[in-house]
């Protein structure tokens, strides 16, 4: 997770999925490779081996050696900044360091070793093996192959319980998934307008609009979706589908665990509620 306030900005180079991430750069310079990422935060005196860029404790024997190595943050000894400048004498640097959180011992010694390093980057947006491309000098990490789309999720109440709706097989994404009423925000269009559109023409209900709630980003694949929540409450209970979806129920919110939801909903609807 970003720390509080730090709100990414996504771009689309036009004609090419490349995804530009804005984070901050910490240390110039420009490397690229792919991306080894791990979920906790590192020491690099103990937690990587200078003499071959291996890291400690993975079963995998991964190296960083010329990789983009993403992390949370460092931690330890400040004599994890002299190891960055030991592994520039043995050749097993990472080509770039991605960070959510810089702190000192890690952004010192990415400078003293001229690692290109980024920070205040989501990793939840990377994953294991991406081939990335990292900017310190502009502050970005560019991810090819990447697409976003923006979407909506309309989350319905009816006294205690919510609305699920189960996708069908004839939708483009997540057949079989349980969703709210959702649908992709048109270039013309604002997500409050996508949101009244998809209401209209897939639920007969009387509703009344509640809140918005903030936007939520996931990735799934090779798409970053950018999910906008509203939340509604149902006047009279009576649900008419449509060919995107195979039935619907009303569900508890605490009862979703149950159920094969579309990703990030969970957290949309404890945000909302």
């Amino acid at each position: 997770m970003l720390p509080e306030g730090r709100v990414p900005i996504y771009r689309r180079i036009a004609g090419d999925d490349i995804l530009i991430l804005k984070g901050r750069g910490i240390s110039k310079g420009r490397g690229e490779g792919e991306v080894v990422l791990s979920e906790s935060p590192v020491s690099f005196l103990g937690g990587v081996e200078p003499s071959t860029g291996n890291i400690a404790g993975r079963e995998d024997g991964r190296s960083v050696k010329g990789k983009v190595f993403a992390f949370p943050q460092g931690k330890g000894s400040t004599v994890g900044s002299y190891v960055l400048l030991e592994m520039r004498r043995r050749g097993t640097l990472p080509a770039a360091i991605i960070n959510s959180v810089a702190e000192p011992i890690v952004a010192t010694g990415s400078v003293m070793a001229r690692v290109p390093m980024v920070d205040r980057i989501d990793l939840g947006l990377l994953r294991e093996g991406d081939l990335v491309v990292v900017d310190g000098d502009s502050g970005t990490v560019e991810l090819p192959g990447v697409r976003e789309n923006h979407v909506v999720s309309c989350v319905l109440m009816d006294g205690e319980k919510m609305l699920l709706l189960k996708r069908s097989s004839e939708v483009g994404t997540f057949r079989g998934y349980w969703a709210s009423v959702s649908g992709f925000v048109e270039e013309d269009e604002t997500p409050a307008e996508t949101a009244c559109k998809e209401l209209q023409e897939e639920i007969g209900l009387d509703l009344m609009f509640e809140k918005e709630g903030r936007t939520v980003t996931v990735r799934d694949g090779c798409t970053v979706w950018h999910v906008h929540p509203y939340l509604f409450r149902a006047t009279r209970p009576r649900v008419v589908i449509d060919w995107e979806h195979t039935e619907y129920s009303w569900v508890r919110p605490q009862d979703l665990k149950d159920f094969q939801t579309v990703p990030g909903l969970a957290g949309i609807v404890r945000d909302l509620l």
